[in-house]
């Protein structure tokens, strides 16, 4: 079989096209090739920001065994919407947005079924550290169990400040409220669950003095 050389330059470009992937190396080309319907651009969305949509949902809902079936609807409620989406360049606070949203769909959902679950702390995304001690394990539990009494918005803006350590302004953004109100949600929030928490003999000796819960809601 003879190979032939295009005869044009438009030719050779639409041939070289179809083996040579575009990178996306900027999110204003990525979110233009989504757009576009590019299945590769859209596969560089998922593999570019997957992990932290993930880790979001996560700190929010502890392990919660929908995980990965929340995760891929937070990307189909983004490639949905992706046309208006204003700024390309703040496609991973557009993300975390949206997170928020189908993670406290979430929580109003468990709620409407009146149900309860606690967490095993190796099912938790993102763990960096070897296999957690049972006293570790126990606290986490603990404290997802907690978690699960609070209000939605003061669950959200608390397990992103304070367990996921987010700043204050990415939490605004996520949130879509104003930062006085997300410091607002954090206090309540706060005070509500060192109280339960100083009642759990698990975490009682994590939340003794409260300095370390407290320590990073204003900054």
């Amino acid at each position: 079989m003879v190979l032939r050389r295009p005869t044009s330059p438009k030719r050779a470009e639409s041939a070289l096209s179809l083996v040579v992937p575009c990178t996306f190396t900027s999110d204003a080309a990525l979110v233009t090739g989504v757009i576009e319907g590019d299945p590769g651009a859209i596969e560089t969305l998922y593999d570019r920001h997957a992990s932290y949509v993930t880790r979001v949902l996560a700190r929010i809902l502890g392990a919660e065994p929908e995980i990965a079936e929340l995760e891929h609807e937070v990307f189909l409620r983004a490639l949905n919407s992706i046309e208006r989406l204003k700024d390309p360049s703040s496609i991973r606070a557009w993300l975390a947005g949206i997170a928020v949203f189908t993670a406290k769909t979430c929580i109003q959902r468990r709620r409407r079924g009146a149900w309860l679950r606690f967490f095993s702390f190796d099912e938790v995304p993102e763990v960096e550290a070897t296999t957690a001690s049972d006293e570790v394990g126990e606290a986490v539990r603990a404290t997802y169990a907690i978690l699960d009494s609070l209000p939605a918005d003061e669950r959200i803006a608390f397990a992103l400040r304070v367990i996921d350590g987010m700043d204050l302004t990415e939490i605004a953004a996520a949130c879509d409220a104003s930062i006085s109100t997300v410091k607002r949600r954090i206090a309540r929030a706060e005070r509500r669950f060192l109280a339960m928490a100083r009642e759990q003999p698990a975490l009682v000796d994590w939340v003794e003095g409260g300095a370390r819960w407290g320590a990073n809601v204003d900054r």
